[in-house]
């Protein structure tokens, strides 16, 4: 999935000349949590987010009144406090790596540009909810987890033995075990109603399956270097 296909392209944008109690007010009407901050060109110069806004508003003198405190902020303005080095992707970034950037930089938003103009923005809600949904995460799902031995061939082996007890994959996705070297933990998603089906299945053809979390993971690994076996 790339970003293209899943960002907002309903823009919230705002002047750098535009003044803190102004922003706040679209942000509150809008019900969104970053401004977009574009000259009169339509070029992107910066990026306001609620939580920036919300840190300015509390930095004048608490005994300020409401009158004394709003009117302060009215003639302080956007690019006095926006985010200048502003970090993007292209529409043709994908999702997970959209999450690694956002990851990278500690940041919940990206803006996204085509052809070095405005297109879009990304927040990290958007891409938790696809990656949700990639990984076959639902209400009605078993998730199954089986160490494997990292070869040619196992991948295969373990979607042969649910296909042939007629049992449907809804994802399927896996990491390397970094305590051990060579294995691989296989995280399969399959529908609630086949859960025991599906754990029966791998079982009989050699496999240890894992339906819940366990401190020691050691009596699953596969029979290797690792185990008495």
């Amino acid at each position: 999935m790339y970003i293209g296909r899943i960002m907002k392209t309903d823009l919230v944008t705002v002047l750098p000349e535009t003044s803190l109690v102004e922003a706040r007010n679209i942000i509150e009407s809008k019900d969104v949590d970053h401004l977009l901050v574009v000259d009169k060109k339509g070029k992107l110069v910066g990026v306001l987010s609620d939580k920036d806004l919300k840190q300015a508003w509390a930095s004048p003198a608490t005994s300020l009144s409401t009158h004394e405190l709003n009117y302060l902020l009215d003639k302080v303005v956007v690019q006095m406090i926006m985010i200048k080095t502003v970090v993007t992707v292209s529409v043709d970034t994908t999702i997970e790596r959209a999450a690694y950037i956002m990851m990278q930089h500690n940041i919940n938003s990206l803006p996204v540009m085509e052809n070095d103009e405005l297109a879009g923005i990304i927040t990290s809600t958007d891409v938790n909810r696809v990656l949700l949904e990639a990984i076959g995460m639902s209400d009605d799902a078993v998730r199954l987890g089986v160490l494997v031995k990292d070869s040619m061939g196992v991948l295969a082996d373990v979607t042969a033995i649910l296909r042939d007890a007629k049992v449907n994959i809804l994802s399927i996705l896996s990491w390397p075990e970094k305590e051990y070297p060579g294995v691989t933990q296989l995280v399969i998603r399959v529908g609630s109603r086949d859960g025991l089906m599906a754990v029966n299945a791998l079982r009989e053809g050699g496999y240890n399956v894992k339906t819940s979390y366990v401190k020691d993971i050691t009596p699953y690994l596969p029979v290797d270097e690792y185990t008495d076996a």
